[in-house]
């Protein structure tokens, strides 16, 4: 965001907090015309800047409500071996969030699963039948006091 200039760092922390603000709405927000401000939206959704909107739901309301973030370490450390483990977690839904980090392992990942059952299930089914895993560790999330992914 070093890019923005004020006026535009306004909008994107305004939407970032509330993305289904009116135009009228943030506009007043930050001091601008509705119609100066579509403009700046649409230029900071044109060139990427706001990659898209979203609904923030409520996993237990959708069969969620067990958490997990799981780190895993590769057997191996090629960029085959990347791509294939990348190819398998794309193809769970229990998982939500993967990312390549740097560190004593390559990825950590956030799964939703409805209970510890199926997240014992899904640690058995899908992670452990994929091949040149070396290392699987769970982390259990019991309260989020701080969640500010939107």
């Amino acid at each position: 965001m070093s890019d923005l200039d004020a006026i535009n760092r306004r909008i994107v922390q305004a939407l970032a907090a509330d993305g289904r603000l009116s135009n009228l709405d943030l506009a007043a927000r930050v001091g601008l015309s509705p119609s100066a401000c579509l403009r700046r939206v649409q230029e900071l959704e044109r060139s990427g800047v706001i990659r898209g909107y979203r609904a923030v739901i409520d996993p237990a309301a959708t069969g969620g409500g067990f958490l997990a973030y799981v780190t895993i370490g590769l057997a191996t450390h090629t960029k085959a071996a990347q791509a294939a483990f990348e190819a398998a977690v794309a193809r769970a839904p229990e998982v939500r969030e993967c990312h390549n980090v740097t560190g004593g392992i390559e990825y950590l990942l956030r799964v939703e699963v409805a209970d510890l059952a199926a997240y014992k299930f899904f640690h058995t089914e899908v992670l452990g039948v994929i091949p040149g895993l070396a290392r699987i560790t769970s982390f259990i999330v019991m309260d989020s006091p701080k969640d500010e992914r939107a």
